[in-house]
């Protein structure tokens, strides 16, 4: 569906709000109309929070951490208010691959830590170490460990290769 009231055209979806329709490839980069590129994933998705940790990892395994960060944010936008502050520091990790691996060292840099700072901010005032089988201060680890990486070496990552290990 497309806006054409301005002069412009603008990708709409079915309630009529602004949504760009171009493909995207595995990172999340728009591609240009009629390419191809890899599946979206659904927005608003309401998972039950182990199936958010499964669909997660298995899109951060393919180097998929665009998607995995969407998945995230539905679990953030869906979850109980107690447990915002984990999904969202997920996503903010995996947004930070996301940038890392587009070649943003800065901005990748800057949200792994983010999300590290996150997720050390929810384990404590949750006293939750472990939520549905993540180990919480390895992920912490492997986001700052991997904020020093990406600092230190040439500007693009491979985002597989990278990803955490969201259950030991």
């Amino acid at each position: 569906m497309s806006d054409v009231s301005s002069g412009r055209c603008r990708d709409r979806d079915e309630e009529g709000r602004a949504r760009n329709a171009r493909p995207r490839d595995g990172l999340g980069r728009p591609l240009p109309y009629g390419a191809e590129g890899v599946a979206r994933q659904p927005e608003g998705v309401v998972r039950a929070p182990e199936e958010t940790v499964a669909e997660a990892q298995a899109l951060l395994d393919a180097g998929r951490p665009f998607h995995a960060h969407e998945v995230f944010e539905d679990a953030w936008k869906s979850g109980p208010d107690e447990e915002r502050g984990l999904w969202r520091a997920l996503a903010q990790l995996a947004v930070g691959l996301t940038h890392a691996a587009r070649g943003n060292t800065a901005g990748g840099a800057r949200l792994l830590r983010r999300g590290a700072t996150g997720l050390t901010a929810w384990r404590e005032a949750s006293d939750r170490h472990a939520p549905y089988g993540m180990d919480v201060a390895s992920l912490e680890t492997w986001a700052t460990t991997l904020a020093e990486k990406v600092e230190n070496q040439p500007p693009t990552l491979d985002a597989a290769t990278n990803a955490p290990r969201l259950r030991p």
